[in-house]
């Protein structure tokens, strides 16, 4: 049975995605820590990241290099930091949330709440920098 974020891949549920390529998908959590927080997943449905095989595993880290870089050039912030966690959905993913303080990358704080106009705006931004820095280059 797919997993959820199969179906946000396939168009099945809707998402505020900020970048894709031919393995590996981006999008905004819509449960986030800080503004920009994004989920980074590969497309092939694997549950741990460790299970993963290794070519998918390098271009997962490698997406989400460049996304953590496109959230840093589009939100203000100190830094991007990056989690696996994974108990919450049977796909890998990596939480990028961008943070001023250690204490901001807890999930145990109140969830931030944003509008769809907020969450489409920041989307944008991150897909926009995402572009600049990314597709120029392709």
């Amino acid at each position: 049975m797919p997993t959820i974020f199969s179906k946000i891949i396939a168009g099945q549920i809707p998402c505020y995605k900020v970048a894709e390529n031919a393995t590996c998908f981006a999008f905004l959590d819509i449960n986030p820590l800080m503004e920009g927080h994004t989920l980074v997943i590969p497309k092939k449905e694997v549950d741990e990241l460790f299970e993963m095989d290794d070519e998918t595993y390098q271009q997962l880290m490698q997406f989400a290099k460049q996304v953590a870089k496109a959230i840093k050039h589009a939100i203000v912030c100190k830094r991007i930091t990056s989690l696996v966690l994974g108990f919450e959905v049977p796909h890998a993913h990596v939480h990028l949330i961008p943070a001023h303080h250690e204490r901001e990358i807890n999930f145990a704080n109140p969830k931030k709440h944003f509008s769809k106009e907020e969450f489409e705006a920041t989307a944008k931004k991150i897909a926009q920098s995402f572009d600049t820095l990314f597709k120029a280059s392709s």
